[in-house]
């Protein structure tokens, strides 16, 4: 949990691959609760244009500012790629939504010095540190 925190507490950009859109959508509540809490949100989708409030990037490799957190909510044969865009935009961690699980990835990630955590909903593990502190 140690790493975790430490992600989150370092962490003010979220860059949200997958968000949509849809108010019922998990990616969308779960964005949402992030904003709520201080987070900046930069939806990634290419299609959408705006979510949140926030101007929609098609891909990580558009987004024009520096990224913390990439929170990914797609399926597990998309992070290869992800990851590799999270890299070349010099994110800090990759965090995988629960049931995105993807060993290769996480081990690019990795060794690239990304923080990763994986098969894990950032929401459940921010709302716990704030209960627990």
């Amino acid at each position: 949990m140690n790493r975790i925190s430490e992600v989150l507490d370092s962490a003010r950009t979220i860059a949200v691959v997958g968000l949509s859109g849809k108010r019922f959508r998990p990616s969308y509540g779960v964005a949402e609760y992030m904003k709520r809490s201080g987070y900046r949100i930069i939806p990634v989708n290419p299609h959408e244009t705006e979510v949140l409030g926030e101007r929609c990037y098609p891909d990580l490799d558009s987004i024009p500012e520096p990224i913390d957190i990439v929170d990914i909510f797609r399926r597990a044969e998309f992070v290869p790629s992800i990851v590799e865009a999270a890299i070349r935009k010099g994110a800090k961690a990759i965090w995988m939504q629960e049931g995105v699980i993807h060993e290769d990835a996480a081990r690019v990630a990795e060794a690239a010095g990304l923080t990763v955590v994986m098969d894990s909903c950032i929401l459940k593990d921010h709302r716990r540190l704030a209960h627990a502190s």
